[in-house]
This record gives C-alpha cells, structure tokens and sequence, in this order.
C-alpha cells in the first residue's frame, strides 16, 4: 500500500518547437545510459505504517545500489507525477508518454520505470500504444512488498524477502539489452505489456502474460532508420499538445454483464447517450456474450451514430472473445466491435489512445480494425 504525493497535472511543456538533436537521436544504446523513472508504488513504500518515501529521498539511495550492484550507466529521469498506482488517470498515462518522448527525442532509447501493481498493466499497454511504430525500449516493473526492510529505520536495508530488487534487476538487464518493445518485468518473467495480466491481489507471482503479441508489439523496429526516427519523433511531438488537451476529458466507459433483470444493461448504456462521444467496454460472459433486448440493440445503434465506440471484451481472463455463439455475435450487427484476444487492460488503453490521438469516430473505428486484426 501506498499514499499519494503529488499528482501530475502539471505535465512537461511541449518541446515540439525545440530542433531536434540528429546526432543523439543516432546514437546508439551503447552510448547512452539507461534512465530510471520513479513513479512510487508499494516499490518505495517504507516504515511502520507503510508509506511512499519521499522520491528525493528514496531515489539517491536507490540509484546508489543499482549503481554499486548492477550498472553504473544509469541515469535518473525527472518525474513530478509520484503517486499509488490506483490513482492514476489519463492525464498522468499522458505525463509518462510525454517525458519519456522527450528523453527519446534527446537521443535516449533505454527506459526503466518503477510503478505500483494496481495498473502496472494498463500504464505499460498505454505505453505501447503511443510509442509503437519506433524502436524505443521501456520496461516497467513494479513489486508486490517494499524494497527497503521496515524492520531497519532509516537503514534502509533491501528486504531479503522482497521481490522488489529481484524485479529491478530483471528489469534493468532487459532494458539495457535494448530490444525495441514495451515490456513489463516481473517475478522473473517479462512479457509483452499489452498481455499483461494481474492475476492475484497479494502473492508475489501475481501477474502473468504470453509471447504471442501482435499490434503493437510487433510494430517496434529493431533496424529504425535515423530518417524515418525523426519522422516518428516529429510526428508524435506535433499531435502532443491536442493529446494533453484530450487527456484533461476522456474517459473509457466500462460495463460488466451479470443476470440482471431485462432492461438493466440498456438502461445503462442509455445513460451513456447524454454523453460526449467516448470508448465504452462492454465485459461479456464467456467468449463475449451479452444478453439480447430489443432495447439494448436500439441504443447500441444509437451510441453508435452518436460517435460512441463500443468494444466488447469478455470477463475471462484467457481466450478472448469470438463470434461463435449467437449469444455473442448478434451485437455485432449493431455496430459493436470485437477485441479479439486482447486483455481489458490492453482494451482500455487501445481505445483510450484513439480517442486522444485521432480526431474522428471513423478514424478511431479505422484504426481499431486495422490494429486489432493483427492481434
């Protein structure tokens, strides 16, 4: 457990205007050091009752072992948004996009970054959304119990039990091998992040994944030419300024289906009618099932020329959704889109990155289709 520190609403400026550096951007991963970014998390929590420390005072103790015990080319990245991981929003998925732009930009190309466990799985697939399509390499991580022994005061001794620096140390060696990718790293496995799961609320082995990624995973180049970097780079600074607007409103409605009553369901989505034109996850039964009403056919077409996108996902957590079942594949007769095999929090950060970096529902639908068809 955590406590909030401060929050991110006070993002990084654009620097879209600043010239970009050619000769950084070419460097290689050898030539530059790794940077750590420290976002909080029970990671850096500490004391009797456990609390975040303060990151100005966990961070040079931090970089000190990892300096000492794993690798001196390493670097700390500046980060005003410190917080517990349940607490963040679009806003703060945005500030982590936007300052590791910036270091990407300045020739930068290896990145750790320490998070708590709550949405370690939608912060990382937010992040291989945006950065897909470059060869930029982020590998977060994050722990089930503190770094530092509670039992030491102000020692701050590593917890021999603690997963932590086992994570850390998994994490900062794949990162420093630099293969281009979003990866999460922990409990001695790593994974693809948009596969990532949290699957149990307090055991050290509480998350699992799989290697058989599609978009974005596979879009990251390993052999990015310099020309078509800064073109990468350029475009994605352009549009920054419209994406922090966005962040500020959007929101991702989610629906999950119980045996309610009839009604029930359209009912909540009517209410979703008044609203501005957003991502709605609809969580089905089984292979994505969704019981059928007149009414809720009604408003899904309605939601639809609104500008909603509805995308249904399903309540298991393996195997995806199909259309196999009728139960399941008359809602796609009224505009629903399916998410494959992808995870809900890879669903949410999929429809949340349309929805602050493209500026039309046909455009969002476009490009859903065309990412989720190479899952």
């Amino acid at each position: 457990m955590t406590a909030p520190q401060s929050t991110a609403s006070d993002l990084p400026s654009n620097t879209s205007a600043q010239p970009i550096d050619s000769a950084a951007t070419a460097n290689t991963a050898i030539n530059q050091p790794l940077q750590l970014i420290y976002a909080g998390g029970t990671f850096g929590s500490y004391g009797k009752p456990l609390a975040a420390l303060p990151a100005d005072e966990f961070l040079p103790v931090l970089l000190e072992h990892i300096q000492q015990q794993l690798t001196p080319h390493v670097q700390v990245l500046p980060n005003t948004c410190v917080k517990d991981s349940s607490q963040l929003t679009p806003i703060d998925l945005t500030h982590f996009f936007s300052i590791i732009l910036d270091s990407y930009a300045q020739g930068h190309r290896q990145f750790v970054l320490i998070t708590g466990t709550d949405t370690l799985s939608y912060l990382g697939s937010f992040l291989a959304e945006a950065f897909a399509g470059s060869d930029v390499c982020i590998v977060l991580t994050a722990s089930m119990r503190p770094l530092f022994d509670a039992e030491q005061l102000h020692s701050y001794q590593i917890d021999a039990n603690s997963d932590a620096w086992g994570n850390l140390t998994q994490a900062v060696g794949l990162a420093s091998h630099g293969d281009p990718g979003v990866y999460i790293a922990i409990a001695e496995e790593s994974w693809p992040a948009q596969t990532v799961q949290k699957i149990h609320s307090h055991d050290l082995m509480a998350f699992t994944g799989h290697h058989r990624a599609g978009y974005p995973a596979n879009s990251y180049d390993k052999r990015l030419p310099t020309a078509r970097r800064q073109n990468w780079i350029e475009d994605s600074r352009a549009k920054l300024n419209d994406i922090k607007h966005n962040a500020q409103s959007v929101n991702i409605a989610t629906l999950y289906c119980m045996p309610n009553n009839d009604g029930w369901l359209a009912d909540q989505l009517a209410a979703l009618t008044q609203q501005p034109a957003m991502g709605i996850i609809l969580i089905g039964f089984g292979a994505g099932n969704i019981p059928y009403t007149e009414a809720l056919a009604t408003t899904m077409d309605t939601l639809y020329k609104q500008g909603h996108m509805l995308v249904c996902g399903t309540q298991c957590p393996f195997g995806g959704v199909s259309d196999t079942y009728a139960a399941g594949s008359w809602q796609y007769e009224h505009h629903v889109l399916s998410a494959g095999r992808l995870t809900l929090p890879a669903v949410y950060a999929r429809l949340l990155w349309l929805h602050l970096a493209y500026d039309t529902p046909a455009r969002r639908r476009q490009r859903w289709r065309h990412s989720v068809q190479k899952v």
